[in-house]
């Protein structure tokens, strides 16, 4: 059932977000309604999951098969040392309900598999690919391309991180193939060349700026643009992105 209105508390709550006439209640409103799916738990996943529960979006679903540990508090700011051994999606979801227990949140403890990913991907209204598995990010995409769901996709490592948005409600819109070549195998991940705490904090929470103005319906999705940010010298880039007519993933749209 889509909710309608919001009682005294909610509205207090979301009162900054309601100020913002790009927002405002109708916008709040659609936060509520909405469902997103975040893959990764991690550096990116938890500052996007934190900032979307704040935000008020309704559903949650959370995927991840890792458990916490201790390397992961350098970055992975929805958990703590009390949540070491636990598994991330649990962490996470303690901690979503901590802040607003409004939020309905869906755990997912396993790797994401055909044909689940596609139904769940079916099932939302917004992805965020916040993994740094180069199989799974093909994986989401591919889903993503076939239900027509916008993904919002980031990457950091090192002092380097990226950011765009591919919303295949738009048939001129690139897909993850167009930038990488899906054929390719394994990148580095954070494990092996290190990353800057903070930076992927300001991905993340990016990712969910990205995700609030595709669900409220204002402003210009990074569709069609990445963002580069280097943290090293603190300058952002901009470049863009065009749709490949030939994509083995989406040259069929």
């Amino acid at each position: 059932m889509s909710k309608t209105a919001f009682n005294d508390d909610e509205l207090l709550r979301y009162s900054r977000h309601i100020l913002l006439p790009q927002i405002d209640v109708d916008g709040q409103l659609a936060l509520a309604n909405a469902s997103v799916l975040i893959v990764g738990l991690g550096g990116l996943g938890a500052p996007a999951a934190q900032y979307l529960a704040a935000a008020g979006v309704g559903k949650l679903v959370l995927a991840d098969h890792d458990h916490v540990e201790l390397s992961n508090l350098q970055r992975q700011v929805i958990h703590h040392q009390q949540t070491i051994g636990l598994l991330k999606v649990e962490s996470a979801a303690r901690a979503i309900q901590l802040l607003n227990s409004h939020v309905e949140v869906q755990q997912i403890p396993h790797v994401l598999e055909e044909p689940e990913l596609s139904e769940l991907v079916a099932s939302v209204d917004v992805v965020l690919d916040c993994t740094d598995n180069f199989l799974t990010r093909k994986a989401i995409n591919q889903a993503c391309v076939q239900h027509k769901k916008p993904l919002v996709s980031g990457a950091a490592i090192r002092l380097e991180g990226q950011i765009t948005t591919f919303d295949f409600r738009n048939p001129e819109s690139p897909c993850y193939a167009c930038l990488y070549d899906v054929t390719g195998g394994e990148g580095e991940t954070c494990a092996q060349s290190g990353v800057l705490s903070p930076l992927v904090g300001v991905i993340g929470a990016i990712q969910a700026v990205e995700a609030i103005k595709l669900i409220a319906g204002f402003g210009e999705p990074l569709t069609g643009r990445i963002q580069l940010y280097d943290a090293f010298q603190g300058k952002w880039r901009e470049l863009k992105l065009k749709r490949d007519s030939h994509c083995a993933v989406c040259a069929s749209r």
